[in-house]
This record gives C-alpha cells, sequence and structure tokens, in this order.
C-alpha cells in the first residue's frame, strides 16, 4: 500500500500563504504573462513537470511509457519527482521547473503567496477517493454534532469534513475534531477509537475491507471538483514557450485516449510509477475521474470556473489553508485548451 506524506498533493500548509518565495520568484524576474500566439509546433529545448506520487497525475507517466510527448514534438520531458508540496512550490518559484501538477486549493496558496502561475488545464477530480467514513450508527452529516471524528488537518479531508459541515448548518465547533494522520484515521474508526473518520484512497478500501459495517457517509463527488488537481505553469514559460505548453494538453489527452483503450495496462504503468501495486489501488482508481481536453473546454472556464473554484476557496479558507482573496480571472489561462485541436 503506498503511504502518502501528510506534505504531499494531499496536504498543504498554511505557511505557503505567508509569501515565503516573494523574493526567490522576484530573484528569478519572472512577470506575468501576456497574451501570446500559440505556434503548432513547440519550441525547442526541455520542459520540467513537478509531479507527486499521486495516481491522479498517472497520465502523464503513460505519455513518457508510450512515446506520446515525442509524438506531440516534445523532444525532452522530464518528470521531476517530489515528495513535499514545500519543495516543489520552491522548485516553480526559483525556476528548476516549468509547470506541475498540484491540488487545487494548492494552486489557489501558489497564487496567493505571490507565485506567478496559471492552472492551464484541470487534471482529475475526486469522486469516491476521499470521503467521510463512518459506521451503521451515523446516518446524515449532521449525526455528527458532539462526534469525535477523526482526520488530518491542512489536508483535503480537512477540506471535504468543513465543506460537508458547511453545507449542513454546521461548523467545526458542532464535532469533536481528533487530529491524526490520514493514514491512521480509518484505523482509529475500526478500532472503535472513534465513530468517524475523513481519509482518502487507498485507506478507505482498507478500512471497508476490515469492516463491512462501515460505510462512505459523505464523498467529494457531492462537489466534483473540490478535490481536485490542475496543471500549472509558470507565466514565463507561457508566454516564451506556448507551444511547448500546448503540446504538454496535447500529450495528457493522447495518453489518456491510451488509458481508455486499456485501462489494465495504463494502471498497471501508473501503478509502478507511484510505487504500488494495481491490486492496492484498484478502488482508488475508480474514484478519481480524468478530464479530456473536450472535458475541459466546456468545464475549466464553465462550471470548474464558475461554482467549484468559489467552493474550493471557500473550503480552504475555512480549513486555514488559504489566507487571501483569489480570483478565477487571476488564476486560469484557458488559451491552451481552446487552442489545442
Amino acid at each position: 500500500m503506498i503511504k502518502l506524506s501528510a506534505t504531499t498533493r494531499r496536504a498543504f500548509m498554511t505557511a505557503v500563504a505567508l509569501g515565503s518565495w516573494l523574493g526567490v520568484a522576484a530573484s528569478a524576474g519572472m512577470t506575468a504573462s501576456a497574451q501570446t500566439a500559440i505556434p503548432a509546433k513547440p519550441e525547442a529545448g526541455a520542459f520540467k513537470v513537478a509531479i507527486e506520487p499521486w495516481l491522479g497525475y498517472g497520465q502523464w507517466h503513460i505519455a513518457q511509457a508510450k512515446g506520446l510527448f515525442a509524438t506531440n514534438g516534445l523532444t525532452d520531458v522530464q518528470l521531476v519527482n517530489f515528495t513535499e508540496d514545500k519543495d516543489l512550490n520552491a522548485a516553480l518559484a526559483s525556476g528548476q521547473v516549468d509547470g506541475g501538477s498540484v491540488a487545487t486549493h494548492t494552486a489557489m496558496g501558489m497564487v496567493a503567496a505571490g507565485l506567478p502561475v496559471k492552472i492551464v488545464m484541470l487534471l482529475d477530480v475526486s469522486i469516491k477517493a476521499d470521503a467521510i467514513l463512518a459506521g451503521k450508527d451515523v446516518a446524515s452529516i449532521k449525526d455528527l454534532k458532539g462526534k469525535q471524528v477523526a482526520f488530518e488537518e491542512g489536508t483535503t479531508s480537512d477540506i471535504l469534513l468543513k465543506y460537508a459541515l458547511d453545507k449542513n448548518g454546521m461548523t467545526i465547533a458542532d464535532i469533536n475534531p481528533v487530529p491524526m494522520p490520514a493514514a491512521d484515521a480509518g484505523s482509529a474508526l475500526i478500532a472503535g477509537r472513534v465513530p468517524v473518520a475523513v481519509t482518502y484512497e487507498p485507506y478507505l478500501t482498507a478500512a471497508l475491507a476490515q469492516n463491512k459495517d462501515m460505510r462512505l457517509l459523505y464523498t467529494a463527488g457531492e462537489d466534483p471538483g473540490l478535490i481536485s488537481d490542475v496543471f500549472v505553469v509558470r507565466d514565463d514559460v507561457l508566454k516564451s514557450r506556448p507551444g511547448q505548453v500546448l503540446a504538454m494538453l496535447k500529450s495528457w489527452d493522447a495518453a489518456l485516449k491510451n488509458y481508455m483503450s486499456d485501462i489494465p495496462g495504463g494502471r498497471a504503468i501508473i501503478s509502478k510509477a507511484v510505487g504500488s501495486s494495481v491490486e492496492d489501488l484498484n478502488t482508488a482508481f475508480e474514484g478519481v475521474r480524468y478530464y479530456s481536453l473536450a472535458d475541459n473546454k466546456s468545464a475549466l472556464t464553465g462550471d470548474f470556473s464558475s461554482k467549484t473554484f468559489a467552493d474550493v476557496k471557500a473550503a480552504a479558507k475555512k480549513a486555514n489553508l488559504l489566507q487571501a482573496d483569489v480570483t478565477p480571472a487571476q488564476m486560469i489561462d484557458p488559451a491552451f485548451v481552446k487552442g489545442a485541436k
């Protein structure tokens, strides 16, 4: 079973919003990207993408394994692996990487801190890969009042819990929070130490397998996109190498088509890349939806921009993961999705 660090793409520490990289970004001479014509052929040179061990970024691994970057004219795409958000963020700020695959709330924290990046594509959303688990005695979110709830603070579990409470007219003050790592929350529920737990795959599957009385009380699919991942690119790269950016999006799309034509083969590639077995991640795969370019053409400036963005921002603020305001217009550059054929 893959063990995801508390500081991977599912965790984002509040220190990010304090602007600790502003000096680094300024010294790198980064400026806001201007509207640039997108050439059909990518520019020469390497394109470096920061990623973490999460299956939602899996189409990059398929593109690399199947030679799809080269098919789209990219001669040197480097997938640079990180295990902690702070290191990924610093690499983006200093220009060591050109873009990154990150959680939506992480991207918001980056921009709030002054890091000049833009969201150019929605990669995936969690449907059932993040959830609130409860036993048969808890029938609804309102039943959480006064109960102990195990969850990891500063993570997607934190965001999901506070979103669910808010939608039911409640706040964190209505429950008894029991902070612990997401990897332990399900175990605490099974052991009877808490009646409710918030966690994500593969820990959900492990908990459900151990006790058939447990069920998913509330999932991220209640608001598709609330727990989601995006591809961000530095503003200076959008301006200087727009052809490469477009080719990256086309490569993701080609990889997704390849994945859909051979799901077992695709899952094998992704599972190996993130350091787990297909068996451990099969349920997690079922709980995630990948987004194609066609999906992005309607979603990026549609529901994601008009509704989901606001929901993620509000939930991130309630979880103390975002202290400054950000807007879709400030963060989303749809030109590359729109320009893809």
